[in-house]
């Protein structure tokens, strides 16, 4: 199946393309999305390597990916994305309620992960958090994948990475919990402007991409242990 590039949808804010390989599903996600009006879906694709193809002419603000797709599945392409448009945002839509699928799409540089049965209303919150660099990592899945990652973790002598500060870490361990910038500068006594700098401090730090990939990071090279998420 060709790529479908709908030109005519209304203007908006966010521009984003839906890809996955059964067609029904494509049909279901933009009748829920398209009353949204700030919402401009620009794209299909049936499989990954189409989505790539859009995302290097488009240059969307974010894909919402199925996981499992032929000639290129979901993860390969999130991988593929990031590294060719690392501003377009990318989240996950599937069926598999697995921590290990989790895992391996917030490693790929995913932004956000939610099921197939979602509704209306968390996706697009959903959408609007991964663009806003506001994703948060809660529910059971995410506390599971996370600690999951962190008992696979390596930390090594001297990480190559620069050390963070310890009002840093602690932003850190509060990130990684899930926790919004609002949400944090009330937990930590600050203001929000200024947990949004160290944020931005811990992203750079970590060479990530995003808050969601700095929380994995951290976990990866030992910065944060499973309890940390609890």
């Amino acid at each position: 199946m060709k790529h479908d590039t709908l030109a005519w949808w209304p203007s908006s804010r966010i521009r984003f393309i839906i890809v996955d390989d059964h067609e029904m599903v494509r049909v279901g996600l933009r009748h829920m999305l398209e009353a949204e009006s700030e919402l401009e879906l620009v794209g299909e694709a049936a499989t990954g390597r189409e989505a790539l193809d859009l995302c290097r002419s488009l240059r969307p603000d974010l894909v919402l990916m199925d996981v499992q797709m032929p000639e290129m599945d979901g993860l390969e392409a999130t991988r593929a994305i990031k590294q060719e448009c690392p501003a377009t945002s990318i989240v996950i839509v599937t069926v598999h309620e697995d921590p290990g699928y989790l895992l391996a799409a917030l490693k790929a540089g995913a932004s956000g992960y939610v099921l197939k049965g979602v509704s209306r209303a968390e996706l697009i919150a959903t959408m609007r958090q991964a663009l806003d660099g506001e994703v948060m990592l809660n529910g059971d899945l995410a506390t599971r994948a996370l600690q999951q990652l962190s008992r696979e973790a390596q930390p090594h002598p001297e990480p190559p990475l620069e050390h963070l500060t310890p009002r840093e870490r602690d932003v850190l361990r509060l990130l990684a919990q899930g926790q919004t910038n609002r949400e944090i500068a009330h937990n930590l006594l600050l203001s929000a402007g200024t947990v949004k700098i160290y944020v931005e401090h811990i992203i750079a730090k970590l060479g990530a991409s995003d808050r969601t990939h700095a929380a994995v990071r951290a976990f990866e090279h030992g910065l944060l242990d499973a309890e940390d998420d609890e």
